[in-house]
């Protein structure tokens, strides 16, 4: 189907706005840019000929700070004309939400604004030549933090770690007061043109004041930049990046397609600047001696603390004055580099190394700089219950199952996460390693030869390069704090790959193919040599469940072959084998089964191929490739249960999280698939429930155990299409006819998803939406 997506920066994903005078047009979730409320309604208090310069505009821009600072955590309130704190009476101050307390009696003592004040002029003002007054320097000086603006101009001055006055950052709508009002004749346009970063700039206002300590604080501003990067460049030819286009395909074995396709690359280039500076950022406070805020980071010297050749490369290749220059990303980084030297860094690094925030840093990331391709995607952290759980099993059954004394910590054990991400499961398959050498009582090696393993037999996989960043830095991290850092002058470096995980097991046929960039070349070589001679044992992870219609895998579509055929069981039906996970799947089959010929897989997916009708040949194989089938069905699927147990309480995904409460929609199984030598076929799927609110640390809790007792033995029924979940049917339901046979014509219902883009009271308004509106191919 052909739809339309979203004419960009019409609207947003932020909660709390409503669409104004049309409400009953726009599908739930879809929200007008507060922007363009605010430009019609100075439009029309102009257009009334009874205002005065300055005053008579308090209103619209009040409420545009209003309504973005009620998207904010805590929520920012503008008071207009607030009281005289001692420096004079600024036109308005912003509040933080508990300072307003909901008793309904006036605070006796009243409070400084705890996000600074306001100064606003007339829009034929200067709003430099305001800054510079002697009134300003008052509000600076009691307030702390002041915006200055013309209803066009805005100014955010502040002051630096030595008390320093500073311009934090600007923004401008029009170069001039009439450029400014013609432009209000349509307020669509402006929003279409500047609305984001409009927005984004003003939420950064109402947080410069907020102390930065709190890794997901951190986050949030690295995103609101990226996000102001990639509007800057989402209307730019960027014909200098077409050989680092052309190279990211090669490597990672993908086509950019299209407009998705497109989106994806710039998006790609934004992240891998933010989080190179942001890496570097990390490494360069580390050398710092503790206490020493003397010197401040400077994301130019980027190149200088990223170790890893590709990253390095990567970053070089985008970051490069002739680049960044034309794409106007220069000021952008400059207040991203202001922004983290305002991170308070023992707090900051109390809280990032001594919680799971490193690992988990991404996600927040991309929910606020991309919502809707952090769910294309489908970037979700993995609860750490899930993967000390998964790793831990991996362990047991490497010890009972396959006669590996040691388990994960043995040298002979090589160990993939094909889709890492920002490394969680590799760090906590180090840990286990670490465990086991302290127990048989290693501590004087115990950092060399986590290393050792970090470096020579604990791989990653990853096809973006953000998390891809984050997971090296994160590795770098723990072996650091285990006494055994990474040597820059070895070049020494984690075993996590930048490739696409499912292209490159096979040998070329050809002569071996030159990329442009030889720090490319080498990444792919590297990656190949791990796909094609070392002997993986043990594969788990994460796979992602949906693919990116932005990218094109060609040499993948044929691995779910070996699926579509069956010898005794029904033949499948639906599309269900198209799933990105399914591939995964097939992937490490390939590599346990066919390569090293014994081994582990042990992955969390979406549930479906445990019974549905798409997967019988998936299922059939694995009964005849596998000795030893386990299976921790986490149910929390919307479509089969409601998110209920049976016994009606609620069920939650195992993905529901406090940042991410609602977490996914499909049910989730853990299945771990051992294969032995000598080879027997399974003819038994070892099965358990997983129910209700408490289920992830309730696995977790059985992370030790016999494999036994705790599971329902569920011999899959041939006639049924052999599910591996247990089933009750009646006794003649195989004899009831097929629904194809009773509806052989089916036809799709009305279909109102695209309501939004497509019906409007305004013609003009439609007419400009699938002008500039790409075409989507769903």
């Amino acid at each position: 189907m052909i739809g339309s997506g979203r004419l960009p920066g019409f609207y947003d994903k932020s909660p709390g706005y409503a669409w104004p005078d049309r409400p009953q047009y726009y599908a739930s979730g879809v929200i007008l840019n507060p922007l363009v409320t605010y430009v019609r309604d100075l439009r029309d208090i102009r257009s009334s000929g009874a205002n005065v310069p300055e005053t008579s505009f308090y209103g619209p821009l009040a409420n545009l700070l209003n309504e973005i600072g009620r998207t904010l955590k805590p929520r920012v309130r503008c008071i207009i004309n607030p009281k005289n704190q001692g420096g004079g009476l600024p036109d308005g101050g912003f509040f933080t939400a508990d300072q307003l307390p909901r008793t309904g009696e006036p605070d006796l003592h009243a409070q400084r604004p705890a996000r600074g004040v306001m100064e606003v002029k007339g829009t034929g003002d200067d709003v430099w030549q305001t800054a510079r007054s002697a009134q300003v320097t008052r509000y600076l000086d009691t307030y702390g933090q002041v915006l200055v603006t013309n209803y066009r101009d805005f100014v955010l001055l502040g002051r630096d770690t030595a008390g320093k006055r500073v311009e934090l950052e600007t923004y401008r709508l029009a170069a001039s007061e009439t450029a400014f009002w013609t432009a209000t004749s349509d307020p669509y346009e402006m929003a279409e043109a500047q609305g984001e970063r409009c927005t984004e700039f003003l939420r950064r206002v109402m947080l410069y004041a907020a102390p930065l300590t709190d890794p997901a604080d951190v986050a949030w501003f690295l995103a609101s930049y990226a996000r102001d990067a990639k509007a800057r460049i989402e209307r730019v030819d960027l014909p200098a990046l077409t050989a680092v286009r052309t190279a990211l395909e090669e490597v990672l074995g993908v086509t950019f397609e299209g407009y998705k396709g497109d989106n994806f690359f710039r998006s790609t280039l934004v992240q891998t600047l933010f989080y190179g500076i942001f890496s570097a950022w990390v490494l360069w406070s580390k050398k710092r001696a503790p206490g020493n805020i003397a010197t401040t980071f400077d994301w130019r010297i980027t190149p200088w603390e990223l170790h890893v050749p590709i990253i390095r490369s990567l970053f070089e290749q985008v970051a490069m004055p002739s680049k960044l220059g034309p794409l106007g990303l220069v000021e952008v980084l400059d207040r991203t580099g202001a922004a983290l030297n305002r991170v308070e860094p023992e707090a900051f690094f109390a809280r990032f190394e001594d919680s799971d925030a490193v690992q988990y840093f991404y996600e927040p990331f991309l929910e606020a700089f991309d919502p809707e391709l952090r769910k294309e995607l489908g970037v979700w952290y993995t609860p750490p219950e899930i993967v000390q759980y998964m790793v831990t099993r991996v362990d047991t059954v490497l010890r009972e199952e396959l006669g590996i004394a040691d388990g994960l910590a043995d040298p002979r054990v090589y160990v993939l996460d094909p889709c890492c991400g920002t490394g969680a499961y590799l760090v906590a398959v180090l840990q286990r390693i670490a465990m086991t050498l302290r127990e048989q009582g290693g501590d004087a090696l115990l950092g060399d030869d986590l290393k050792r393993a970090a470096v020579e037999r604990v791989f990653g996989f990853e096809l973006l390069p953000a998390p891809f960043v984050v997971a090296h830095l994160q590795l770098g991290l723990l072996l650091q704090t285990l006494g055994a850092p990474l040597s820059d002058s070895a070049n020494e470096r984690a075993g996590v790959y930048l490739t696409n995980a499912l292209t490159g097991w096979a040998p070329p046929t050809g002569p071996k193919q030159h990329l442009l960039f030889s720090e490319l070349e080498a990444e792919r070589d590297a990656a190949e040599h791990v796909k094609r001679d070392v002997p993986i044992l043990v594969i788990l992870g994460n796979p992602p469940y949906n693919g990116f219609a932005g990218l094109a895998m060609d040499e993948e579509r044929g691995l779910t072959n070996a699926y579509r055929t069956t010898r005794k069981a029904p033949a499948p039906q639906g599309q269900g084998l198209n799933d990105l996970y399914v591939r995964f799947f097939r992937m490490a089959e390939r590599g346990i089964v066919e390569r090293t010929g014994q081994g582990i897989v042990c992955f969390i997916s979406n549930y479906s191929w445990l019974d549905g009708l798409s997967f019988t040949g998936m299922r059939e194989h694995y009964l005849e490739v596998f000795d030893k089938i386990w299976i921790d069905c986490m149910n929390g699927d919307k479509y089969k249960t409601g998110k209920l147990t049976p016994e009606g309480e609620p069920d939650p995904s195992v993905f529901s999280t406090d940042f991410n409460p609602e977490g996914i929609q499909v049910g989730t199984a853990i299945a771990l698939l051992v294969r032995r030598q000598p080879h027997i076929d399974a003819d038994t799927a070892r099965f358990r429930h997983l129910w209700g609110r408490t289920k992830r640390p309730d696995l977790l809790a059985t992370s030790v155990q016999d494999g036994e007792s705790l599971y329902q033995p569920v011999r899959p029924a041939l006639n049924l299409g052999l599910p591996y979940m247990p089933t009750r049917v009646d006794v003649d339901y195989l004899s009831w006819p097929l629904l194809p046979h009773l509806f052989p014509v089916s036809f799709p219902g009305v279909k109102t998803s695209r309501d939004d883009v497509v019906v409007d009271i305004d013609r003009v308004r439609l007419d400009v939406c699938f002008i500039n509106t790409p075409p989507v191919v769903q």
